[in-house]
């Protein structure tokens, strides 16, 4: 699709990502295109933030700033300068939305559903499934709340380090108490019973530019796949999908995650709808740009 253009006037809205560092974000291609479509008079602008996270939030209301989205190192800390906060958001414990209310903003986690919408695209469902998740860091938190919230019949996140993976665990289970979920160190996974587990890497390991780094290496795991999701978008194909892909399994990587987190904001900045057809040439307007870096 042709490159969005910006028309700005005395009217224009404006939105934005804070964070640090900002510089490389492909959010601007998802909002700004998305404006153009639409025909929104808006604008999505990258904000730098390297500290006094509150000041910069409560800036951007002073300044009427229509909505935010918040990445790395602040999902956590932001919560604290809000008005409000949803359920997911709250259970999860981290917000990458903010979208403007009467005295502050809100905070919204589109994170989750975003790759819900992700793998539902691809033609994955959670509910009922096995579902096995590389990792106990925040992001493998927050997927394990997504599985449990969307009922899966049996989840197990693997870590190198099983005590991280247990308070993860006995989290869920205060939350969700019907969730069905154990932690395993790394070299348990043997202990996985068919081949139909949905494999969601949730670590660092295989991000550019250690583009060969997988966090389990043996063939064996990957044929207990039924499908493996790596939430790294550079590189496009990562070591973890290269080995699921050897295995016959078929593997995704998070840049479609990416688009759909972005999606939902947008619609909750502007109360609309994305259609799957304005998804799909967003998404190929982000791999073009993925392209050219």
């Amino acid at each position: 699709m042709e490159k969005y253009k910006n028309h700005t006037d005395g009217r224009t809205q404006v939105c934005g990502l804070i964070g640090n560092p900002v510089a490389h974000t492909l959010s601007p291609v998802i909002h700004n295109n998305l404006a153009e479509m639409f025909g929104h008079n808006l604008i999505y602008v990258p904000f730098p933030v390297e500290e006094d996270l509150e000041k910069a939030v409560e800036g951007a209301y002073a300044l009427h700033i229509l909505g935010l989205n918040i990445t790395v190192p602040y999902k956590t800390k932001v919560m604290k300068y809000l008005a409000d906060t949803e359920e997911m958001a709250e259970k999860i414990g981290a917000v990458n939305t903010l979208v403007r209310v009467e005295g502050g903003y809100k905070g919204y986690n589109t994170d989750m559903p975003g790759l819900y919408r992700a793998m539902k695209d691809d033609g994955i469902e959670l509910t009922d499934e096995y579902v096995l998740i590389i990792g106990a860091g925040g992001v493998a938190r927050a997927v394990a709340v997504l599985a449990a919230e969307k009922a899966a019949k049996k989840i197990c996140i693997l870590n190198r380090t099983i005590e991280r993976a247990e308070c993860i665990v006995s989290e869920i289970k205060e939350m969700i108490p019907q969730a069905d979920i154990e932690a395993l160190d790394l070299s348990s996974y043997k202990k996985l019973e068919g081949d139909n587990w949905i494999a969601i890497q949730a670590t660092s390991v295989g991000m550019f530019p250690r583009n060969e780094d997988v966090v389990i290496e043996e063939a064996a795991f990957y044929k207990k796949l039924k499908a493996g999701y790596d939430l790294i978008f550079n590189p496009c194909e990562t070591k973890f999908m290269k080995l699921a892909k050897e295995a016959g399994k078929p593997a995704y990587n998070g840049l479609k995650m990416l688009l759909y987190q972005g999606i939902i904001a947008y619609e909750l900045w502007n109360d609309t709808v994305v259609t799957k057809e304005q998804a799909e040439t967003v998404f190929e307007a982000m791999k073009d740009e993925m392209k050219g870096r």
